[in-house]
This record gives structure tokens, sequence and C-alpha cells, in this order.
């Protein structure tokens, strides 16, 4: 008798854990091993409580959700359906079904599961415990100090910012304004953006676009477009002074089968109804080969001189006479950047080396010029020197991003999470706020904590991720001039958006009335 009433609740206990989990395998029932059978059942109650926080599902679990199933080689599980799927090697199919697209399906999900947060007003902190209240209770008892404090403000600041569009208006009417936005670039008082957009009949088309517009009640600007167009990539851009400060714009070229790249200086009164300069602008073009980076140099002692990074070389050019000094390299050169207080030229190569040019030097033979010497694991997308030239930022194809210390010529820190594989992507460094933004090609815009490289804030894109939708953003404490508002600037595909960065918090200190040698300090 006791035998049997032990049966009865051992098959009671078995038809209860088939009605927890009971999928409909795609014919590969008998392929199971008695393990995978075991681990089906017992998977259901052995469950972390913690797996809703996991951020990115794996692709073999299924979509959207943490699935409790066997993987099986070869073949995919879809829980909405409750089925298993074979996995196709991705050749032409009705319906082809491989791990890319299931990858990309995740991707998907997860930037609308972000957005839904962010629409939601969600806020989430970067680190536990991290809220006004208790950092200026701390501040108050002096648990804190000034800088730190300051830090730990700014930091909500990021985790509140919310998306708003801006409306973009055009004086010519006759101009399309659905272009896709490439990438912008700020000039030094963050009055304007310099644009390059895709034309819709091909090619590239250039634009200024007018911050002034922008305020707390209205988030309108206009935008003034040139009449010419090119048919070649722009590889490069940054702001120039010639005539007076961000008078023009240097872009760089691709070249093509059967004509050479260049380097073009525009003036920035071409893009408006006024010349605004005393002295008239200069429009020239410098023909070189296809070019990938490009910057201008503000030390006086190299006057009108800006340089080109080419393939396996360096010009250093003078644009009034003309006067070019040629610099060989040993790989292409992605990403420039001038030092203010020298004429030192700073250059990330595709190599993975990180090499300075005085420029001021005659010989040029061999390499024994290179100054400084840095190397990373993989190909240099972008070169920032901090305000005091002790410190530069550099970024490259595996989605690394360094601190060097000039004086040690060591790396102090990393800031981890940037994603990137093979594009060029630029760096924000914003020394005020003590904030690092970066775009990846994942299409997530980060923002770091300069001082102790922590990540505060991923910021999904408006629309699907792709390699012709990556946003380019630019990051100021005065978006539109010395009287403007603080904010993250987003242009991505046709639209402009604005993430709002308050600063009436009243007990907060501005880091710019500090020393910045500070801002890195431990």
């Amino acid at each position: 008798m006791k035998k049997n009433n032990w049966r009865r609740r051992e098959n009671h206990a078995q038809s209860n854990r088939r009605q927890i989990y009971n999928p409909r395998p795609y014919r590969i029932r008998n392929h199971w091993s008695h393990t995978e059978r075991h681990e089906q059942e017992e998977l259901p109650s052995s469950q972390n409580s913690d797996t809703s926080q996991t951020e990115y599902p794996s692709t073999s679990s299924g979509i959207c959700q943490n699935s409790p199933v066997p993987e099986l080689p070869g073949f995919y599980y879809d829980p909405e359906k409750n089925r298993y799927f074979r996995l196709l090697p991705g050749h032409n199919n009705c319906n082809p079904l491989t791990k890319e697209s299931i990858q990309r399906k995740e991707i998907e999900c997860q930037r609308l599961k972000l957005l839904e947060e962010e629409e939601k007003c969600v806020k989430k902190t970067s680190r536990s415990g991290l809220n006004s209240s208790i950092i200026l209770r701390k501040r108050q008892l002096g648990l804190f100090s000034s800088l730190g404090y300051c830090r730990l403000i700014h930091e909500l600041k990021v985790n509140c910012m919310q998306r708003r569009k801006i409306e973009i208006e055009n004086p010519d009417s006759s101009v399309s304004g659905s272009n896709h936005f490439k990438l912008i670039a700020a000039d030094t008082a963050r009055e304007r953006i310099f644009t390059v957009n895709d034309a819709e009949f091909g090619g590239c088309k250039y634009g200024i676009v007018d911050l002034s517009g922008l305020g707390k009640d209205s988030l309108t600007v206009e935008m003034y477009n040139n009449l010419y167009f090119t048919n070649r990539k722009v590889n490069s851009v940054c702001w120039a002074s010639l005539s007076h400060p961000d008078s023009h714009v240097l872009l760089c070229l691709m070249g093509g089968a059967e004509t050479l790249g260049c380097a073009s200086l525009l003036p920035a009164y071409l893009f408006t109804n006024s010349d605004t300069g005393d002295q008239p602008g200069m429009l020239c073009s410098f023909r070189i080969s296809t070019a990938w980076s490009c910057a201008w140099c503000l030390n006086p002692q190299a006057d009108n001189c800006f340089s080109t990074g080419l393939t396996h070389r360096v010009f250093v050019t003078n644009a009034m006479t003309g006067h070019r000094q040629t610099f060989r390299t040993g790989s292409d050169v992605l990403a420039q950047q001038f030092a203010i207080q020298t004429p030192v030229l700073y250059n990330g190569c595709r190599s993975g080396e990180i090499f300075s040019i005085d420029i001021r030097q005659r010989s040029h033979k061999g390499q024994g010029w290179k100054a400084i010497r840095l190397f990373h694991d993989s190909a240099i997308t972008s070169v920032n020197l901090l305000k005091t030239e002790q410190y530069l930022m550099a970024a490259d194809m595996e989605g690394q991003i360094k601190l060097w210390d000039l004086r040690k010529l060591r790396c102090v820190k990393e800031y981890k999470g940037h994603h990137n594989e093979h594009a060029i992507l630029p760096l924000h460094v914003n020394e005020e706020e003590g904030l690092l933004t970066a775009v990846g090609q994942d299409c997530y815009t980060r923002i770091w904590s300069l001082q102790d490289a922590h990540l505060l804030r991923t910021i999904p894109s408006p629309y699907p991720s792709s390699k012709d939708s990556i946003p380019s953003v630019v990051f100021s404490s005065r978006l539109g001039g010395s009287r403007g508002i603080p904010g993250l600037l987003m242009a991505v595909q046709q639209d402009l958006y604005y993430f709002s960065y308050k600063t009436d918090e009243p007990y907060c200190l501005r880091t710019k009335d500090m020393d910045h040698s500070t801002v890195l300090s431990d």
C-alpha cells in the first residue's frame, strides 16, 4: 500500500513538471539527451531572481527575454512561437533565419525597450544611492569636497536628460530638408554647426545651422545650405580661423579613380546672406591624394597652417602661401589634432601608433622627428588633447578609449563600453562638466565621467541601428553662444534632437571656475 502511494505521488510530481514547461520542439525530440531533459525540468524552479537585470540577452535564449530551454546546436528557440527553428546558413531562401538576423532582432528589441523607458521617464542612476538629497546632505556634513560634489551633481543631470526634437527652418523654401545628416561639427563658440548631408540625387551637400534660436521655451534653428555639392565622400571636417575666428571650414574630399582628392577651405559666409568679415573670405582648394583626416593650427608660430593625414604621409600646408612640408609615415594617418601652446601635431595611425610632430623642425629624413610615440592594439580613430596639453585621449577600432599621460608616456585611465569595429568615430571631451561623450558603431551614445571613467548614461538612437544611421553629436554647456543653453545635440537621419542638461541646481559649483588640472586628479 505504501509503495502504491509513493508511485502516485511521483506520477503527480511528474505531471506538475510537465505543466510548468512543455515546449513543442521542431522534429528533434529524439535528439535530446537525458541530461537535457533533466535540465529542462529543473530550470523553471531554479531561476535566479536577478535574471531580469541582464542588459543584453544571448542570441540562443530568445528575443527580449531569458528562456530556460536547452541550447541545441544548429537550432534557435523562439519563445513567442514556443518552438525550435533550424538556423540556415544565410543563402537565398524565402524565409532565411540566421544568427545575424536573430542578433539584429534582439538589438532592435533592446533599443525599443530603452526608448520606452526614456519616454516613461524611468530615471536610472549610474551609481547606487545617488540622488540629489543624499548628495546635498553629505555635502553639508562635509563628506564631499566641492569638486567631488559638483561631479556627482553633473552625473545626476546626465541621467535626467530628456530627448526633444528640434524644428529646422530653412530660409530658402526651395531647398529640401529631408537629406540625411552624415556628420556635424560645432565651432569654438558653439554658435553654429557645420553639417555634411547626403544629397537626394547622390553625393554630399553642406550647410550651417545657426543655434541662436535654441532657448528654454523654443527649440528652433535655421539651416543655411550652400548651392554647391560634391559627388565625392567627405572624410574629415574642421573649423579654420583664417581672417577671423572660425571664418572658414576645412574639408577633406576623397579622390576617385581619375581625379585626385582635395582639401578645400570654404568661407563660412557662403552659407549666409551677408558677408560678416571685414576681409574677403578666401575660397581655395589644394589637390592631394586621398586624405583621411585634417586639423587646423591655432598656434601663432604656425599661423594659417593646416595638416592633412594621408596614406603613409602627413602634409602641413600654409593656406596663404601654399608652402608645404611633408612627413613620411609608416601607416595611414586617420586622426589629427594640433596643440595650441606649441606648434606640435598629434597623429593617430591605422597601425595603432600615436606620434607627435614639431613642425618647426627642418630635417624630415627618417622618422627621428617623432617626439612622442604611443601604441594601441588597433587603428586609431580619434585623438583629443586636454586643455593642459599634458593628457591625450585616444580611441581605436577595437572600442578602446584610453587616457594617456604625455609626461610619463603611459595609460592612466580606460573608458569601457564603447563599441567600434571598423568606423572612424570621434570623441567629444567636455572638461568644464567633466564628461566624455562618444557614439559607437552600434548607434548608442555613451557618456562617461572624465575623472573616474565611470559610464554614466547610454542613450539609444531614435532610429534602428545601421551603418548609415550612426548619430553625430555635440555636447556643450553653451549651445547657441555665451548665453546659450546646455545640453547634447544629436543629428541622426534627417532630424536634430536636443537633450536638456539643466544647470539650475543652486548648490552646484561650476567646474569651469576650477583649475582644469584637478579634473583628472584622483
